[in-house]
Order: C-alpha cells, then structure tokens, then sequence
C-alpha cells in the first residue's frame, strides 16, 4: 500500500474537525485580537487549520504563517490551498515563490510557506503573531524546554491542540492480552523518539504551562473516536485507519518484546476489520489555549 503523509493530514481533518474540544474554541473566539490578526502555525502539515478557520469563521483578516520541516507538505500546500479556496468562492493571487493572497468581499488573508525546523525559525523570526497554532505537535518535541522557544512567536495567545494524552484504544478486541502489550509498547515507542515527544504529554501540559508562567484561559479534551456508519467510514477517514495502523507497525516492527508471527498476524487482523468496517479506534487527547502573562 502507498502511504502518502500529506494524504494522511488530508484524511485526519474531519477526525480533528469532530475533536478539536468546542470550549476551547469558544475560548479562542472570544479572545481574539481585533482584525487583522496574525498568525504563525508551527507544523503546519498541509494547511488544514487554516482551511479550517477559514471556514469557522475564526479567521477573516490578516496574516497566516505556515511553518513545517517537511517539504512534501509544503509543496502539497502550496497546491491545495488555491483549490480548497477557490471552491469557495475566494480569489487566490500567487505573490512571488512562497506567497498566497486569498479575499472576497468579507475575508483578506495573507498567507506565507515557510519551509523549516521549527527551532531554525524560531532564531530567525523577527516579529512574534498575535496567535501561535501548535496542532497535534507538541508531543513530538522535547519538552519542556521547547515551549520557551515556541512563545517567543507570539505576543500572547497560543492555542496549542489534540496533544496525545496516553490512551489509545482499538476495538473490538483481538486478543485482550496481546492488545494491552502492542498498545503499551506503542506508547514507550514514542517516549524513546530521539527528536523527543512524550505518550502522555496533555496531561503534563497542566504543570509545564504553570512552569512558563501562562495562563490557562481553556483547557479540554480532543478525543479522536473514529467508527463506521453502515459498515463503512466517513469522507477518507478509512484511509487515515489504515495509516494508524501504518504508525504501530513502523513503531514496533523491531521491538525484542514482540513475537514477530503474533504481531504479523495482529496487523492482518487489524486491517481486515478495517476493510470489513468493523475497527472503532479512539485516542485521548488534550487541548489548550493559553496566554502568557506579562
């Protein structure tokens, strides 16, 4: 099978659409700077977020910078966002090689591509957002000592979202035994990441925020809870399944803990409950909006 990651973000917007914790958003509407607001989104993937309060109406007027290490991404961006907006109605004017400028009658949004590590463009950044976006990022970083470097992009509000929070769970069971183990080992997998990242980072936000002397303005979980409606799943949502799946195989395709028949046969199992819409797969996670303090 070809595992696109961009195809992969793609697929995840209508999970996140349903995850991303709705007081938290309130929140994050409420205090929201007057227009035009900047914006600086670290690991920005594809642009979804954008698109996303593009079309929640949480973003009307100003300046989004998209940031994100990986050039594939970039590149697939730099493509998608132009067709998603001209669909809706928006015009889209290219500006120079990393630029997009989007408008209608109600919207005037300048957007930027920058493709970069996030610590390269935190040292080079000369001007901090009225917002800094981190979705589905933080635990893929060393904390806490990264949060210092990231709130130098913003003036105050960070909304920082679907931060992984220790629990994954797929159902309906195959072996309850062997189901425990693959999925604990899955989560040391990602504390052992060499770039860091921690299983159980939502939870520990709590005390690493208090730490960096910010308020919490909203805090509230963002559950993925991905399950078939007549036996098949909704927009790409099977593909971001089999993706899932794609995740615990790199992670544990090497680890001395598991037989390697009995995981074989795991994950064949795993995917022809997903081909047969049978496989319901639910994730915790942890949202936040923040404002540092003076």
């Amino acid at each position: 099978m070809d595992y696109s990651f961009p195809r992969y973000l793609l697929a995840k917007q209508t999970v996140d659409d349903r995850a991303l914790n709705k007081d938290v958003i309130n929140a994050l509407r409420h205090h929201l700077p007057s227009k035009p607001v900047s914006i600086i989104e670290v690991g920005a993937g594809i642009g979804t977020m954008l698109k996303r309060l593009v079309e929640w109406n949480l973003f009307c007027s100003g300046e989004y910078v998209l940031v994100d290490s990986i050039q594939e991404n970039i590149t697939y961006a730099w493509d998608w966002i132009p067709s998603w907006a001209a669909e809706a109605g928006l015009s889209v004017e290219t500006i120079g090689m990393n630029q997009l400028h989007l408008c209608d009658r109600t919207r005037d949004i300048q957007i930027r591509f920058q493709c970069a590590d996030v610590f390269d463009f935190v040292k080079a950044n000369q001007a901090p957002a009225d917002i800094l976006i981190a979705h589905a990022f933080l635990d893929l970083l060393p904390m806490p000592e990264s949060l210092k470097s990231l709130f130098t992009l913003t003036k105050g509000l960070a909304w920082l979202t679907i931060n992984f929070d220790g629990v994954s769970s797929l159902l309906p069971s195959i072996t309850p035994a062997l189901d425990e183990k693959i999925e604990r080992l899955y989560h040391a997998s990602m504390d052992m990441r060499p770039t860091g990242g921690d299983s159980r980072m939502g939870r520990k936000m709590f005390e690493y925020l208090h730490f960096e002397n910010t308020e919490i303005l909203a805090a509230g979980p963002s559950d993925w809870v991905v399950y078939p409606q007549n036996g098949n799943y909704p927009a790409d949502e099977k593909y971001f399944l089999q993706f899932i799946l794609h995740f615990f195989e790199s992670s544990l395709k090497d680890c001395e803990e598991l037989e390697t028949n009995k995981f074989k046969q795991w994950l064949t199992r795993r995917q022809e409950q997903i081909d047969c819409g049978d496989l319901v797969y639910i994730a915790h996670q942890i949202d936040f909006l923040v404002r540092k303090k003076s």
